[in-house]
Order: structure tokens, then C-alpha cells, then sequence
């Protein structure tokens, strides 16, 4: 079979659902490739690439979609597009149908198959095909750039002999796959970044990104991650404490960049006028979801505003395409996987297997129907975690309490070991000779200190802890270099063994620690 892709008629896309990389791993399966004459030119891909790396050019369009048996492309096909479809043909790429009823038609009249990377779902064997995930990792750096490059500070904190300049404050509203990469992003250019999400469970993600959490105060009886991985619709109480707390923060956020999207449905409106109204001059909104309405109010799709009270509000619904080589590369990628998955044999024919959870929940329309929405996976696309009781808060006196009798505990286990060992010193000193006595109380006493003091160590710090006190096997080497003037054999070649093994010992050790160390300076 042959599998196409055609140019981008979509003003302002730049992307390619095929680069001459993933071209060589389609062949690999078995595929004839095509590529339309200029498709990757705004991506960086010229046709003699793909030629090198044995893509057909085709020169027109009309000459491609005839061609090909399997049409891979970046957005939802236009009309006349939808037309060319045939009966054997398989199309795969971007579709949206919940915004595209009458599309969706025109496709199911053609008998044709298509598959929407966008209804591709979110669980562990189809990371590899979300190409969603893929794009909004993308638009979520991009959001920050964007933001910066219209904010009229630096987002890092300053101190200069011109004076202080203090670090910006970001806020991100929806800690999803493009918020995250938001708040990384920003973290890391220096802004003082602040996360809001519905879902209470990803503030250990925002912490440990070195973000702080808003915290709602209210208790929402409802699973909040119950559309595989998005946020669920929430109630008009909590959006209405969602929306005092914005106003609240409003007033002091340089920048905000809203993420928040809900399966099929248009965007939620969280930034409303009067928040708008209530941020500083120069203050930047970055509106992710301009292209399903935006989350604010004011949000023009595809336009960069700026209101009376001189805020501005940027709405671009081409953040991928704006980093087009690198978005065509990862979205090549997830078609590559799509198509891999509907190859099981290898042998370049394409089985459309309804039965499999990944290629049934993608596919729109097949054999003549319409098959969107997909019935409900077989196991659920994201567990929800199990809400544990909040542990009873204990007084003063009985943390006292507590602590004594883990104290005694403690105390108790010690003494019946060091009794047992004493017993066992006994008895073997009772057999051995006074020379095996002296070497082995030493050994038994090294062994008990050692394990008191690694045992008492948090596991998080083992590592470092152990890179570094390496060197006490320092003093391994000096006592095998005092055995090494006895005048047995065997004594001489363990005390060579023992210093070998304690030399790498104490340099792997200082290697480890230099390499970790390396790891947590910025180049």
C-alpha cells in the first residue's frame, strides 16, 4: 500500500505529517511513500530530502489523494479534501468531530476510514500515538515565549547597580500536558509561578516543579479526572469559588496563560472581562484554547489584542506551527506509531481491528458508518486515585507519647540484639584462638556502626550520603598494606584484593558524587 501526505491548505500551518525520518520507518513496514511537491518546505523539509530518503514527489495535490491508499495530514481535511476520499481509503489525521458534524458525514458517504488523532486515548500502550499530548507539550513552551516576548520586563528576579527589578509573576491555569510544559518553561526563565487546577491531586506534580499550587477551598463530590485524563465539568458552586479566587489573584499576575479544555465541549470561560480590567499595564494573557472560544472572554481567535486598560491578550491557535520542525518531527512520529499499530504483520497492508481499544476509540467512520463517539474502554484510561482518610492530628502530648514508646522500642530491639551478639562473641571466643578474637570483634563492631549509621539515613539521601563516606574505604587500604608484611601467601593476595577493590571503591565513589553534583549546574 502507499501512504501520502499532502500540503497544508490551512492559512498559517507550516507542519508536515511526514518527515523523511519517519519516512525510512514506514518503508520499513512495508509502505510505498508519497510526498506532495513543497509539503515540508515551511517545516525545513525540502523535496530533495525526501527524495534522498525514497518519498515519491508527487507535484499536485489532485495527483496525491489519487495515489495514495492511506492519506496522512495535520489538520481536518477541507471539503474538497473529504471528496477525494474513496471507499478504500484510509485518512488519518487531526478531526475534531464533535465541531465537525457535516465533515464527519460527507467521510461516512465515501465508505472511506478515518482515523482522528485527536480521539486517540489516553492510556499507557497509546502514549506513543497522542499526538494531543505531543502538540500541547509544544504549545505550552511557545505560551511562555510568546508571553515573554510581549511582557516588558525580564521574568527573572534582578538585582543591578541600575536597580532591583522583581521576578514576574505567572500564573497557569490547568496543569494538563500543555500547562505543565507552561510551568516548566517558566520556572526555568526565573518567573515566580503559580498553577490552578481543578484536579487537587496534580499539586505534587506543580511542587515538585518548583511552582506553588492554588488551592481551592472546596469540596467538589465529584471524580475530577474522569474523562481520561482531562478535567470534567464541575459544578456552578465551584465555578463560582474558581472564579473569586482569579479575581483575587488577578490584580498581581503579570502573566497568565490559560490551558483548560474539556473533551468535546467549547472552552471554559475562567477569565472574565472584569479580571481582565483588574491586571496591571503591560500585563500578557496567552489564551491556549482560542481555538475551541478561549478561556477568557475577551480572547480574539488568531489575533494578539490589546484592551483600554493595556493588557494584552494573544489568542494564536498556531503555537505548534510556530516551532514547525520540531512539531512536524513529533507529530511524523505518532502517525509513524498509528500506522505501525495498524500494520501487524509488517507486510505494508493496513488492518483496520475494531476489536483493538486504540484504533476503535480513533476511528470516526468505517465501512460506510459513522462509528464516533467510541464506546467506553475496556479498563479506564487513568485510575482515580482513592481518596484517603485524613490522618487524626495528634496533641502535643501524644506526639510526646508517641515518641517514647517508638523510643523504647528502639532501645528494647537494640539490647536483645547486642545481647544475642554478646552470647555469640561467648561462644565463639570460648573455640578461637586469641588472634582470630582480636580481628573479629573488630569486624563485628565495624559491622554493628556501620549498619546503625546507614539504617538512621533517609533513603533519599543514600546515594550522596555513600558516593562521599566511600573514602572511608581508606582505611581498608591502610590495613591491607599492614597485612601485606605478613609472611603468608594467602594473606598477601587477599590484602592486594582488598586494596584493588577499595581503590575503585573510593574513586567510583568521588565520580558518582562529581556527576551528581554536575547534574544540578546550570551550563
Amino acid at each position: 500500500m502507499k501512504i501520502g501526505t499532502p500540503k497544508e491548505v490551512a492559512r498559517g500551518e507550516a507542519r508536515v505529517a511526514m518527515t523523511p525520518e519517519s519516512a525510512r520507518a514506514l518503508q520499513k513496514l512495508g509502505y510505498e511513500c508519497l510526498i506532495e511537491s513543497g509539503a515540508g518546505e515551511a517545516a525545513g523539509f525540502s523535496d530533495a530530502e525526501y527524495e534522498e530518503a525514497g518519498v515519491e514527489v508527487v507535484k499536485t495535490a489532485a495527483g496525491l489523494w489519487k495515489a495514495a491508499d492511506i492519506v496522512a495530514k495535520v489538520r481536518p481535511p477541507t471539503e474538497t479534501e473529504a471528496k477525494r476520499l474513496t471507499k478504500d481509503k484510509i485518512l488519518i489525521s487531526f478531526f475534531y468531530p464533535a465541531a465537525n458534524e457535516e465533515l464527519l458525514k460527507l467521510c461516512a458517504e465515501k465508505k472511506s476510514t478515518v482515523i482522528a488523532m485527536d480521539m486517540v486515548p489516553r492510556i499507557s500502550r497509546a502514549q506513543k500515538m497522542d499526538a494531543l499530548s505531543s502538540m500541547a507539550n509544544i504549545a505550552g513552551y511557545r505560551a511562555v515565549i510568546e508571553a515573554s516576548a510581549n511582557f516588558g520586563r525580564f521574568l527573572n528576579g534582578q538585582v543591578t547597580a541600575a536597580g532591583k527589578v522583581p521576578p514576574a509573576k505567572v500564573l497557569v491555569v490547568g496543569a494538563g500536558v500543555a500547562g505543565l510544559a507552561a510551568i516548566g518553561a517558566a520556572v526555568s526563565l526565573g518567573a515566580q509561578v503559580y498553577a490552578f487546577d481543578v484536579r487537587p491531586e496534580v499539586a505534587e506534580q506543580i511542587k515538585s516543579m518548583g511552582a506553588e499550587f492554588v488551592f481551592l477551598e472546596f469540596d467538589e463530590n465529584q471524580d475530577s479526572a474522569a474523562t481520561g485524563g482531562y478535567a470534567a465539568p464541575q459544578s456552578e458552586e465551584f465555578r463560582q469559588k474558581q472564579l473569586e479566587k482569579f479575581r483575587e489573584l488577578a490584580p498581581e499576575m503579570d502573566i497568565v496563560i490559560t490551558t483548560a479544555l474539556i473533551p468535546n465541549r467549547p472552552a471554559p470561560k475562567l477569565w472574565t472581562e472584569d479580571m481582565v480590567k483588574a491586571m496591571k499595564r503591560g500585563s500578557v494573557i496567552v489564551d491556549l484554547a482560542a481555538e475551541r472560544g478561549g478561556n477568557c472572554d475577551l480572547t480574539v481567535p488568531d489575533e494578539r489584542i490589546v484592551t483600554e486598560n493595556g493588557v494584552i491578550i494573544i489568542g494564536y491557535t498556531d503555537f505548534p506551527s510556530r516551532m514547525a520542525p520540531l512539531a512536524s518531527t513529533m507529530y511524523a512520529n505518532n502517525i509513524r506509531h498509528m500506522v505501525s499499530d495498524l500494520t501487524p504483520n509488517k507486510d505494508g497492508v493496513a488492518v483496520v481491528n475494531m476489536e483493538d481499544d486504540v484504533i476503535r476509540s480513533a476511528t470516526v467512520t468505517h465501512g460506510g458508518e459513522i462509528t464516533w463517539p467510541p464506546p467506553p474502554l475496556k479498563v479506564q484510561a487513568i485510575a482515580s486515585p482513592a481518596k484517603a482518610p485524613k490522618p487524626k492530628e495528634l496533641t502535643p502530648e501524644e506526639k510526646r507519647a508517641q515518641e517514647l514508646a517508638e523510643f523504647r522500642a528502639a532501645t528494647r530491639r537494640q539490647v536483645s540484639l547486642l545481647t544475642l551478639g554478646g552470647l555469640a562473641m561467648l561462644l565463639v571466643g570460648a573455640y578461637a584462638p586469641a588472634s582470630f578474637m582480636a580481628h573479629f570483634i573488630v569486624f563485628v563492631l565495624a559491622v554493628f556502626v556501620g549498619f546503625q549509621v546507614i539504617w538512621n539515613v533517609a533513603h533519599s539521601l543514600h546515594t550522596p550520603l555513600m558516593a562521599v563516606t566511600n573514602a572511608i574505604s581508606s582505611i581498608i587500604i591502610v590495613g591491607a598494606l599492614m597485612q601485606m608484611g605478613s609472611g603468608s601467601w594467602l594473606v598477601v593476595v587477599l590484602a592486594a584484593a582488598s586494596v584493588f577493590m577499595a581503590a575503585i571503591n573510593i574513586f567510583g565513589g568521588f565520580l558518582v558524587t562529581r556527576r551528581m553534583l554536575a547534574m544540578f549546574q546550570k551550563s
